[in-house]
């Protein structure tokens, strides 16, 4: 019954391990893609901005 615990109590912490990685990946992710996309999006408004004015 100890290696059946032992084991459990192995595949329990690989698990949570894995969930631990998986969050920091996918806050970290999260967050180069927030910042990329608001880059993004200042670019495209000062740009338009830019080319507004020139037509006129």
């Amino acid at each position: 019954m100890g290696m059946v615990r032992k084991a459990g109590d192995w595949s329990f912490k690989a698990f949570t391990a894995g969930l631990g990685f998986t969050t920091i990946y996918l806050t970290a992710t999260f967050s180069v893609n927030v910042y990329r996309g608001l880059s993004w999006n200042n670019a495209q408004s000062v740009s338009s901005f830019f080319f507004s004015h020139l037509i006129l």
